[in-house]
């Protein structure tokens, strides 16, 4: 029988959920801010998170074109000045990051995801099992990314952002696997492997709640990678003129750029400058705040 409290004695009642929630957000920002280069690359990554999610919000439509103002230098109306339709370079800015940033973590998702399943599969599993895998993932390889890329656009309409993504995580998911299984190999000659196996968990529980979770660190960097190799994808296919350009987003700004000359015109360098700036910004942003991450999932480095 549970003993009756003292007088005078408080019975500490356990922590709900909404208290330990509190406290896992508490460490994860301790833990965040312990590199105060990553933490800032976290806080540029969540500005340019809330600017794609905010921005079409703030700003409903580039503005209507006023050819009177065609390539105008920064000014206060326009403080990024305007583009080859006298639109204000700004409200595109705000507007184009959107469809950059959803199709990044769309592609970067999926990849990480097919990497992880058939990685961790091939390497638990072993035999023609893992012969096969690794003879696919060799195949796709061998096959320039970018290049191939480029021919299936010609034959696919790459109107959707999910269908951008979709295209990109098929050809992008073979190195990481081949990570992913070395990792496997190692991890699954460990003594808490060797346990869940006498005790006969089952595969599934052995991969995903035995040894993925000890490679957290490893995936989440992985899946760091695989955004920027997913938006340096996307805006080359815009650039280039191989995607559909429609919509507005970042891609298609340095297209119009090129196709409609604004390299000839001395007014119009921060039309050319601002997406090359936001890009670059957010990739820097993104790799920063690895560093960060890297403390969250990795205690051993916590402890240097």
């Amino acid at each position: 029988m549970a003993q009756a409290a003292r007088p005078g004695q408080l019975e500490l009642a356990p922590p709900g959920l909404g208290q330990r929630l509190a406290t896992a957000v508490k460490v994860f920002f301790r833990l965040l801010a312990h590199s105060k280069a990553g933490f800032l690359g976290f806080l540029g990554v969540l500005f340019f998170v809330v600017l794609a999610l905010a921005g079409p919000i703030i700003v409903p439509d580039a503005g209507r074109p006023d050819m009177t103002k065609i390539y105008q230098p920064p000014s206060l109306e326009h403080p990024l000045g305007t583009d080859y339709e006298g639109r204000d370079v700004l409200k595109q800015m705000l507007r184009g990051g959107r469809a950059i940033i959803v199709v990044a973590v769309l592609a970067a998702t999926l990849s990480t995801l097919i990497s992880i399943a058939f990685g961790a599969l091939a390497a638990y599993a072993g035999g023609w099992l893992d012969s096969l895998i690794m003879m696919l993932t060799d195949v796709v390889l061998t096959i320039p990314q970018f290049p191939l890329l480029v021919v299936l656009s010609a034959f696919v309409k790459l109107d959707r952002p999910w269908l951008l993504a979709t295209l990109i995580a098929l050809l992008s998911w073979p190195t990481l696997l081949r990570a992913v299984r070395a990792q496997v190999l190692s991890l699954k000659e460990r003594e808490y492997v060797e346990a869940a196996r006498a005790l006969d968990l089952g595969t599934t529980r052995i991969l995903f709640g035995e040894i993925l979770p000890n490679m957290a660190s490893y995936i989440v960097m992985s899946f760091t990678i695989g955004m920027t190799a997913a938006i340096y994808a996307q805006v080359a296919l815009y650039f280039l003129g191989l995607a559909p350009l429609a919509g507005e987003n970042w891609g298609i700004m340095l297209n119009l750029a090129w196709v409609r000359g604004a390299i000839f015109y001395k007014d119009s360098l921060m039309y050319i400058l601002a997406p090359v700036l936001a890009i670059s910004l957010l990739q820097l942003a993104m790799v920063t705040m690895s560093r960060s991450l890297e403390d969250v999932f990795n205690p051993r480095l916590r402890e240097s």
